[in-house]
């Protein structure tokens, strides 16, 4: 329900078009939503249904017609139900970028080495790139602060590995001991 949340919390700002939307979503909330395009619309029609937001074309000249949408008193009762539930909510963090993780000890420890400081200078560049942000007010600065304290985190972590496998402190399953592993062995 966090989609719907955003894009109910956009709309409170004043009624938009579906492209408004998505362009002040990519270039401002990108790093914390990948909402796309398609679903976003979908995900307007539904609310329209719902009663949740209104539904207007409006033509410019030559142009194509543009569907507006418009915060309802009932989509503003929605929003304010999904951001009470949305804050009182905790779900896990889950990257994809997590899953080669699991398998650094099936390359050889120099690669495996180069591979992660690699991503610990991409990680380094974004913490940069949102340092470098200006204020905002409210609710989007605790965004910022919220991803450069992940993003610290996330450095911090790196450089502890980092460290263990220049000082050969990680051990590097052989692959036969991995299967019996995977066969075996059950993890939290």
């Amino acid at each position: 329900m966090e989609r719907e949340l955003l894009l109910l919390g956009l709309l409170r700002q004043g009624e938009m078009h579906g492209y408004q939307l998505h362009d002040f979503i990519e270039r401002n909330l990108a790093f914390c939503t990948d909402l796309k395009k398609a679903t976003a619309y979908l995900l307007l029609e539904r609310m329209a249904e719902k009663g949740w937001v209104t539904v207007q074309e409006t033509r410019e000249g030559h142009r194509p017609p543009r569907r507006v949408y418009r915060l309802t008193p009932e989509g503003e009762a929605a929003f304010q139900q999904l951001l009470r539930e949305n804050l009182a909510h905790f779900e896990a963090a889950k990257t994809g970028s997590d899953v080669g993780l699991a398998f650094v000890d099936a390359l050889p420890r120099a690669e495996a080495l180069r591979l992660l400081e690699q991503r610990r200078a991409a990680v380094a560049e974004q913490l940069a790139a949102f340092q470098a942000a200006p204020e905002h007010s409210g609710g989007y600065q605790l965004l910022i602060d919220h991803q450069q304290h992940y993003l610290r985190s996330e450095l911090a972590w790196l450089d502890a590995v980092l460290a263990r496998l220049r000082e050969g402190r990680l051990r590097f399953a052989n692959p036969s001991s991995r299967k019996s592993r995977l066969q075996g062995e059950e993890r939290p």
